[in-house]
């Protein structure tokens, strides 16, 4: 049984959106929860029969979708799929980059070609995208009012606020996105109306992306060492997106919203939390013995 939204149905009535890497995982989910609103939906992917398939997953619920092949990585395809999207929807309200490689590698077995891989799909991808889309995006752009622009969400990760285990590509390519995010949001907000918004997923189960990084043959230990121990749910990310595209995220700009329960802030326990009330006894004791003072803690 489906999970009751907190949006109302028609949230998004009226507004038209794209949404690259649409096809699966997190990103079809994201479109799927547009269209649930009242948004119309367009989806553009590498491969035709997951286009196809998403399409038909979408439509089969009543819902208004298309699908355009192409990659993010080509300025053509980029420039191709948004103009079909405006001539099908008539304008464009809402831009999801969703489109994304990774892989797990270790620096010294990683080629400067897989890593320049990644970050012309997920850093200039997006920039080509937004690019692209300033034209339709802005205020006074077709179907749009003279003070009224639009909506970017880029999608983004928690990987490179730290450091992470075999992900450098998708580090560097990732905090490039945000600063994308950023930046656009800054000089296009200013200057065009358009918001420029981020989300940073943390581990979402059951998407293509999980199953990379933490496959199944993985052993259980190794897999809690990532950590990995707390999956989301991809209707998690959509939920932010339709929160960022309506009336209640309006104010918002300039933000990379992140979305993990907090997950990129743990670390593993080093010591039971038992352990450290005894120890804490131990070192009272030590102290009073030796006459030097009564320790922070009682203070």
């Amino acid at each position: 049984m489906a999970t009751e939204s907190p949006f109302r149905a028609d949230v998004l009535r009226g507004k038209a959106a794209l949404v690259t890497g649409g096809g699966s995982g997190i990103c079809f989910e994201i479109a799927a929860q547009l269209a649930r609103h009242g948004a119309h939906v367009a989806i553009m992917g590498r491969r035709r029969e997951v286009l196809d398939k998403a399409v038909a997953a979408l439509r089969s619920e009543g819902l208004r979708a298309v699908g355009f092949q192409g990659d993010v990585r080509n300025q053509e395809d980029a420039a191709r799929v948004l103009a079909s999207t405006v001539e099908h929807f008539g304008k464009l309200d809402i831009l999801v980059n969703g489109a994304a490689g990774n892989f797990l590698a270790s620096p010294e077995d990683l080629t400067p070609k897989g890593f320049r891989t990644v970050l012309e799909i997920d850093t200039v991808g997006t920039y080509t995208m937004c690019y692209e889309a300033l034209k339709y995006l802005k205020k006074g752009g077709p179907g749009r009012g003279p003070s009224t622009g639009g909506l970017i969400i880029n999608i983004s990760a928690t990987l490179h606020y730290t450091a992470s285990w075999y992900q450098i590509h998708v580090s560097a390519a990732k905090a490039g996105v945000d600063s994308i995010t950023r930046t656009l949001a800054l000089e296009w907000g200013t200057d065009y109306e358009i918001r420029v918004n981020g989300i940073a997923p943390g581990p979402i189960g059951g998407t293509p992306g999980l199953r990379k990084l933490a496959p199944d043959e993985m052993g259980k230990g190794k897999r809690e060492m990532m950590p990995l121990f707390k999956l989301g749910e991809t209707r998690d990310i959509a939920m932010a997106a339709l929160y960022l595209a309506s009336d209640a995220g309006k104010y918002v700009n300039g933000t990379t919203l992140v979305v993990d329960g907090g997950l990129w802030l743990s670390h593993p326990r080093h010591i039971p939390k038992e352990e450290v009330k005894e120890l804490s006894k131990v070192i009272e004791k030590k102290v009073r013995a030796s006459g030097v003072g009564v320790p922070s803690s009682k203070l």
